[in-house]
């Protein structure tokens, strides 16, 4: 093992990050520094610092941070003006929490002297990548130390013998199995893999979801919402404006309500293989669609349709980790650009499981013309007559090619 004086622990005080904690103190013979996230995943933070107390990890060594608003304001928010869905449907809620992590555990490293970052990623998940992408980004010679990559504790149950054998105190719900799951939960979305869910075949139990009803379960009556954006972020809803973090909230709120949101998806990981998740993201559903529906309207056709075909890529690199790379950044900076004009308002209808747009507009910067779209008398407004020659011009090519095919038959046929 190389000399590690100190590390920062990206630590949830569960299972698999309080084995780390000891094995590192025991294998690196380090001082650790653990750093606990708080970005809306809905679960009680403190114990993990009580735990870590237990564990001998000094109080100064503690580092629980409430990223809520930062997370949404800064990470989510810029991704959604993007309209970002990776593999055309995964509204990437894991993977755009990850850069966010990396950042603090570099700036606590950092602050608290640490030369090593550790992380509870397994060496067949995405979220090495990503961790570890961002942090050699920020910090280029970090040192990573991935326990997974290293140990020989694969499994429940050798975790579950090395915690009892070192004294680490063990939740009832590990001893008594815990969830069939590995859940991820953050402000955007939840995630469940594993177990049951290995079996693509197989559909996920109603007791899984743990956000929404299901949509046979939700309310017979629709709901209207009104949205507002300014500058591609949503802003207000209903007309209440808030801060970003509990304007998403708000939105998961009303989703989880009329079972909004729920996805089944097998998806291509990183390392190469295919995995099977189940993903719960009812305000993202809704901000998704709520802001494709305001660009409609304030997106000129030729900015919108490059915007789509950026889009795959953007929801790549954020897939893949590359948050901090320069492509990315790059990217964003022509993203919200476009953006500027992306003011007004989105009114949806929420509906067993539906978002359905029913009206939008923007006062100041819609580029939806009535006196030249409507089907009736527009007064001159338009001159249909224009039509011919931009359809004459379209078709020279295709005209042309038709004309040399029917030479080229004539010819072979004498």
């Amino acid at each position: 093992m190389s000399e590690v004086k100190k590390a920062v622990l990206a630590y949830s005080g569960g299972l698999d990050t309080s084995v780390i904690l000891k094995w590192l103190q025991d294998t690196y013979q380090c001082e650790v520094v653990t750093f606990t996230a708080d970005l809306g995943q809905g679960e009680e933070l403190e114990p993990a610092r009580a735990k870590a107390i237990q564990l001998g990890i000094k109080k100064k060594n503690i580092f629980i941070d409430d990223l809520r608003e930062e997370f949404v304001r800064d990470f989510v928010f810029p991704m959604f003006r993007c309209n970002a869905i990776y593999e055309g449907e995964y509204l990437l809620g894991t993977s755009i929490a990850r850069p966010l992590i990396a950042k603090r555990l570099v700036e606590i490293a950092q602050k608290t002297g640490a030369e090593a970052i550790s992380h509870g990623a397994t060496g067949k998940g995405n979220d090495q990548v990503r961790f570890e992408l961002g942090a050699y980004a920020l910090m280029p010679n970090v040192k990573i130390i991935a326990p997974w990559r290293e140990w020989d504790l694969l499994s429940r149950e050798k975790l579950m013998a090395y915690a009892e054998k070192h004294g680490i105190p063990i939740d009832m719900k590990h001893k008594k199995g815990g969830s069939p799951y590995s859940m991820d939960a953050n402000l955007l979305h939840i995630s469940y893999e594993g177990r049951h869910l290995e079996d693509p075949a197989a559909e996920a139990e109603e007791s899984m979801w743990r956000w929404t009803v299901s949509p046979e379960k939700a309310p017979d009556k629709a709901q209207y919402v009104d949205l507002e954006f300014k500058a591609g972020d949503l802003v207000a809803i209903d007309g209440k404006k808030m801060k970003a973090h509990l304007l998403l909230a708000k939105l998961n709120e009303l989703g989880g309500k009329h079972g909004i949101g729920r996805l089944d998806l097998v998806e291509n990981r990183y390392v190469g293989m295919k995995s099977r998740g189940c993903y719960e993201t009812p305000g993202g559903t809704i901000l998704l669609r709520a802001h494709r529906a305001i660009e409609s309207v304030c997106l000129d056709r030729e900015v919108a349709h490059l915007k789509d075909d950026l889009m795959p890529r953007y929801a790549s690199l954020i897939y893949n980790g590359y948050w901090w790379s320069p492509e990315r950044v790059a990217l964003q900076t022509l993203i919200d650009h476009t953006q500027q004009p992306v003011n007004g308002w989105v009114r949806v209808k929420l509906y067993k499981g539906n978002v359905i747009v029913v009206g939008r507009d923007s006062k100041t910067d819609s580029l939806f013309d009535p006196t030249i779209a409507t089907f009736e008398d527009d007064a001159g407004a338009y001159d249909q007559r224009d039509a011919a020659g931009f359809i004459k011009l379209n078709a020279l090519r295709m005209r042309i090619a038709a004309n040399a095919r029917g030479k080229r038959a004539k010819g072979a046929g004498k």
